[in-house]
């Protein structure tokens, strides 16, 4: 069952910092929305490097294989959590943009390892 939560923005750094060890390898999939753009894929499936919020610079940085997604000036962060797993996260941004990152797991190739 999943579970959605909204963090408060005070906690985004040390969140991000906690889990994003564990995220390292997952595939991430964005999809960019607003009324300007409609419905957009950022990303499809590619493999998650890291991510983490800068409070300074006011920057939540998805950084996938071959992309930076960068979230400038985000103003609300939900969570869903299903079985102790962050499986997706929305991000609305300053201009009312919205960025929904979807993660799985890598598929194992039979005989990979």
């Amino acid at each position: 069952m999943a579970t959605t939560s909204e963090l408060q923005k005070a906690e985004w750094q040390q969140y991000f910092d906690r889990i994003a060890r564990g995220l390292v390898g997952k595939r991430a999939e964005i999809d960019v929305e607003s009324l300007e753009i409609g419905s957009q894929v950022e990303a499809e499936w590619l493999t998650l490097l890291g991510i983490s919020y800068e409070p300074r610079e006011d920057i939540l940085s998805v950084m996938l294989e071959g992309l930076n997604h960068l979230i400038r000036r985000p103003v609300s962060v939900f969570v869903d959590v299903e079985f102790g797993q962050l499986v997706s996260l929305a991000v609305t941004d300053n201009d009312k943009v919205r960025h929904i990152i979807k993660l799985r797991s890598a598929l194992s190739l039979p005989g990979a390892g």
